[in-house]
């Protein structure tokens, strides 16, 4: 037992395997040498710990893709206007508070452009500001009970053990003074030590990305938008009645009623707009196309011109939302289509998106009928699944950049954004009042998620990390065969005999530094679900309550300061702050002593033993 367990520290220390495949091997192992039955070894698929963290992930996707982590990520950084100290304070605090109720690494990636870009807009360097978003969000997790996956599991133990569990928000009573204790260290002390290092790093989002197809393809200057006046012949009539494309070169991008009514089905935008769709009194459309063919459409339909809105402004808050999307697409040297002659909108048309604008060459062109050439440039507009299947066709054309990524940007709110947050609730509320077990509410609100159409399913599954849920799934086994071979009984009395038996002080003491010196090397997950059964035991040897030993597990594991492959959100932040393994450790190690004299402190008076 042991020589596996030591084994597997080691591949998970050497980091040239993936951490799943470790465990899945560690697994294996204990298995072929005769330790764990087959049941027993496959156990960890079948464990509530497994099913709520994988539900957690689409919940997370949920709030990501509706707009309210990009939203809450702008917002914080708004509030630090142009004061170092302030957005230092705010990011710490935001990347904190986000990640109890988000992923770290959900946490971290939503905050990480828009922090980025902040630092530089303040004249600092992102370096000075990185680690702190990192380290808060590991902090933050502490907040509640599904705010990390070790709290999960040193929950799920202390149940196991025939205990109650802790409630949702217990862990904020230690998690709070830590995360406060983190935010006022970064202010007067961690700010000094961090780096400042150069780097050529300023983010692309979705406002400066539109703001380069405005300039490059000169979309502002066919871009129009007109309101059907009430002698308009377009009243009533459908848009397959005009052939305004071919005979006013026009293309209608995107309807606006201007009398909606939801109760009759009547929605307040029709966002691409198809040959059926009837046209009323008073719409809005935009539409794109030459200042002749829009001089020629106002005059023979009787449409009054709007005043023009920046493009930049109009293509950001009106032409992409949580359902609709831009992308650039290019040709590639290989396509079939090259030297073909094809009508640009049917041609797109069939993937479920719009072209707004065309370049070849670098120079924007209108022809509304062409010779495709290599490196042809355009466009589009659609439905975010469309832009995907889309991209998916990469042997004739090429979507640069993610549009995933893009529509996370998106922060604007949509009905859907306000269903994926009250899923949050429901499974906070049925968490709180312990209605149901942690792992069925988890699955109700991914469940709501999902049927809601707040994560499509076809994304369902790879919004999962299934790195991080097979790695846990699989390791538990290993805590169960710790336990079986008495590893777990040898190491508990181990523990007692070097930190003794009078204080448990000591003891908490010992486990943190064990526990956060595993956590720096490998997943604080592994480390949890190898700390938890060693101190269950050392607790009842001792004859002190479980609650404060296990706690310090949850605590330490998030404690993973000292180098950048501790946690994922550490390894995020090392290439755009810049940063070299020591910075880690010099930043890190004065607020892991603080937290080590915090938990020691806090800890035995908020659970006694």
């Amino acid at each position: 037992m042991l020589i596996i367990l030591f084994i597997t520290i080691v591949l998970f220390v050497w980091g040239k395997y993936s951490p799943d495949v470790v465990a899945l091997v560690s697994m294996l192992s204990l298995f072929l040498v005769g330790i764990l039955t087959l049941e027993e070894t496959l156990s960890g698929f079948s464990n509530p710990t497994v099913i709520m963290i994988a539900s957690l992930f689409i919940i997370g996707e949920g709030l990501s893709q509706t707009g309210w982590t990009a939203l809450a990520g702008k917002k914080l950084i708004s509030l630090a206007k142009n004061s170092v100290p302030k957005l230092l304070i705010i990011i710490t605090l935001g990347s904190g508070v986000l990640s109890g109720f988000v992923s770290n690494t959900g946490t971290v990636a939503t905050l990480l452009p828009a922090t980025i870009s902040s630092a530089w807009s303040i004249g600092t360097m992102p370096s000075k500001i990185l680690i702190p978003v990192a380290f808060g969000s590991n902090t933050g997790g502490l907040l509640t009970l599904t705010g990390t996956p070790p709290n999960i599991i040193v929950n799920n133990s202390l149940i196991e053990a025939g205990y109650d569990g802790f409630s949702f928000f217990e862990f904020a009573l230690i998690g709070l003074p830590l995360l406060i204790i983190a935010i006022l260290y970064f202010r007067f002390i961690g700010f000094k030590l961090l780096p400042k290092n150069k780097t050529n790093n300023k983010p692309i989002n979705i406002d400066s990305t539109l703001h380069e197809w405005i300039e490059a393809y000169k979309i502002e200057n066919d871009y129009y938008r007109l309101r059907i006046r009430s002698i308009s012949p377009l009243i009533n009539t459908k848009i397959s009645e005009w052939d305004l494309e071919n005979e006013y070169q026009i293309n209608i991008v995107r309807l606006k009623r201007r009398h909606p009514n939801r109760l009759k089905g009547t929605q307040p935008f029709i966002e691409l707009p198809e040959k059926d769709t009837e046209l009323r009194y008073h719409d809005i459309i935009t539409v794109k196309g030459t200042t002749e063919s829009i001089n020629k459409l106002m005059i023979t339909f009787r449409l009054g011109l709007l005043p023009k809105e920046s493009a930049k402004s109009e293509l950001r808050h009106n032409l992409i939302n949580q359902e609709v999307g831009m992308s650039e697409v290019l040709v590639t040297p290989k396509s079939f289509l090259i030297g073909r002659k094809i009508k640009i909108q049917e041609y797109f048309k069939r993937y479920g998106v719009q072209v707004l604008a065309t370049s070849r060459n670098r120079k924007p062109f209108i022809d509304e009928e062409i010779r495709v050439n290599s490196g042809d440039s355009f466009i589009i507009r659609g439905p975010w699944e469309n832009i995907e299947k889309l991209k998916n066709n990469h042997k004739n054309v090429v979507v640069v950049g993610r549009p995933e990524e893009l529509l996370k940007d998106v922060d604007e709110l949509t009905g859907k954004s306000f269903i994926a947050l009250a899923a949050l609730l429901i499974m906070i509320v049925l968490l709180v009042v312990k209605a149901v077990p942690g792992a069925i509410a988890a699955l109700i609100s991914a469940g709501i998620v999902l049927f809601s159409g707040c994560v499509p399913f076809s994304k369902a599954y790879k919004s999962i990390s299934f790195t991080s849920v097979v790695m846990i799934a699989a390791m538990i086994p290993m805590g169960l065969a710790i336990q079986k071979t008495g590893a777990a009984e040898m190491i508990s009395n181990s523990l007692i005999s070097v930190l003794g038996k009078e204080n448990p002080i000591l003891l908490i003491g010992g486990i943190f530094i064990l526990t956060t010196t595993f956590s720096q090397f490998i997943n604080n997950s592994a480390t949890a679900v190898l700390m938890a059964p060693i101190v269950l035991l050392a607790a009842n040897k001792l004859n002190i309550s479980p609650e404060p030993v296990l706690i310090t597990i949850a605590i330490s594991a998030s404690t993973a300061f000292l180098t950048p492959i501790g946690t994922t959100t550490n390894a995020m932040v090392m290439s755009s702050g810049g940063y070299k393994f020591m910075d880690y450790f010099k930043v890190g190690f004065p607020l892991l002593i603080i937290f080590l004299i915090t938990t020691l402190l806090l800890v035995p008076i908020i659970w006694p033993f």
